[in-house]
């Protein structure tokens, strides 16, 4: 028992002073006052630091739309070409790097969770679950010739009411949003059924909140569906038929890409690792991130190393 505490106390050690590489920052929402920001491509480019330059993640969500230019998008070491009118959206801690190109024009949003969750009553839950739902199986989205400028004419007047030191302009700033959500869930409308599945999608959104904070401590689909107070059947039901995959699968896969950003952007060993991730047995790990990750750490781990930065992506 003392020995298991004393290389508990080890590994502890070794993860604090583990070196952490510094392209990926946690930063922090810049906004003084509202839990959300919008800003024109140009404006965004400018703000832009050295750190920002490179593979980065946010606490926050991001959302951008490209209405000019082609550029590249890199999540998670994987990579998308991103062309005129398009939507893509990123959510908290994903690694990203998107670089915005001079004659580039466009729009960000960057906002939290508890913008889209204060004042459930002038924000509902098909609303707030349209950004989830629209996005599971979509990292980017067309946006029609024939909604593009009722879209615009609102984001300007997002932007205006931003800018602005009126008061209640964040009430304002989420009917704005509400009424953008619903213009791509518009898009999309053959796809998707998000008033008639707000429910589900809700419980799905719920259940993916909870792995992102939960998964180096809970690998199990029943601790999930006791906190969302359903059974395991019927979790991994819903979210197989939201996202495509049922519970387990998303559990495995979000404790994989963990374990690759980790040795992707740090110099963590697999030791240090799989310690952080709840696996005491380094071993288990091993074999583990073999079957799931698709192949052998060890060689992910070599791969990574000689690997530059902007190689460190696999083309979608």
């Amino acid at each position: 028992m003392l020995l298991a505490i004393e290389r508990g106390e080890l590994y502890y050690t070794k993860l604090r002073a583990m070196k952490q590489a510094p392209i990926i920052p946690l930063l922090r929402f810049q906004s003084g006052t509202l839990p959300f920001k919008v800003q024109t491509i140009k404006d965004f480019a400018e703000q832009q630091d050295e750190i920002n330059e490179g593979p980065h993640s946010h606490n926050y969500s991001e959302m951008i739309w490209l209405l000019k230019g082609q550029g590249t998008l890199r999540v998670d070491m994987q990579e998308y070409t991103i062309a005129n009118n398009t939507i893509f959206y990123l959510k908290p801690n994903e690694a990203h790097q998107f670089q915005p190109q001079t004659g580039m024009e466009g729009f960000v949003f960057s906002f939290t969770d508890s913008f889209l969750s204060a004042g459930e009553y002038d924000f509902d839950m098909a609303a707030q679950a349209t950004l989830f739902q629209l996005f599971t199986e979509h990292r980017t989205l067309n946006i029609g010739h024939e909604i593009e400028e009722d879209m615009k004419e609102i984001i300007l007047k997002m932007i205006k009411e931003f800018e602005s030191q009126y008061a209640n302009k964040m009430e304002l700033l989420k009917r704005y949003f509400k009424i953008l959500l619903i213009y791509l869930t518009r898009t999309l409308e053959e796809n998707f059924q998000v008033t008639e599945q707000s429910r589900e999608t809700e419980l799905v959104k719920n259940f993916m909140r909870l792995l992102d904070r939960n998964f180096k401590e809970k690998k199990m689909v029943a601790e999930y569906a006791e906190q969302l107070l359903v059974t395991p059947n019927y979790l991994n039901r819903i979210v197989k038929k939201i996202t495509g995959f049922p519970a387990g699968h998303q559990i495995r896969e979000r404790v994989v890409l963990e374990a690759k950003r980790m040795s992707r952007y740090s110099d963590a060993g697999m030791k240090e690792i799989a310690y952080d991730l709840g696996f005491l047995d380094s071993a288990h790990f091993s074999r583990f991130f073999k079957t799931f990750g698709g192949t052998n750490f060890s060689a992910f781990k070599k791969r990574a190393l000689v690997a530059p930065p902007d190689a460190a992506f696999n083309r979608a």
